[in-house]
């Protein structure tokens, strides 16, 4: 095969199309985990430290404000993504998948005790169940 063929076998497989949906969709969610965390969380946090220019908190030449930013963002998107994709899918699935619970049992028409689908005596009355 030629370099153009198998460069276009490549870009058609569904795996790169899924992975490109998903760094699209992934960007767009870190930019609303990132409006949240910047615009809500962080100024929350700042009512209750003391400097609330937290943002612009240094420790010599480094940004430590940014960098805390940065890690609250990041912790915030795995958590969101990891109970969307993994806790979220995994209980639709677990839903979707369960078998069904075919009965093992059934009551007795005499005495209604339970006994097993199969009997065909029940060995609380000992009625014949034919």
């Amino acid at each position: 095969m030629s370099f153009k063929d198998d460069f276009k076998g490549f870009i058609t497989r569904g795996n790169v199309v899924d992975l490109a949906i998903a760094v699209v969709v992934g960007g767009a969610f870190g930019k609303i985990v990132t409006a949240l965390v910047q615009g809500i969380i962080m100024p929350a946090i700042s009512l209750m430290l003391p400097n609330t220019e937290w943002h612009e908190w240094t420790l010599g030449p480094f940004q430590v404000g940014m960098l805390l930013g940065s890690i609250v963002d990041f912790l915030l998107i795995s958590l969101a993504i990891f109970l969307v994709l993994v806790k979220g899918f995994s209980a639709i699935n677990n839903l979707r998948n369960r078998p069904e619970e075919v009965p093992t049992t059934k009551a007795c028409p005499y005495c209604l005790e339970t006994i097993q689908l199969g009997a065909k005596k029940c060995r609380f009355c000992a009625s014949s169940l034919e």
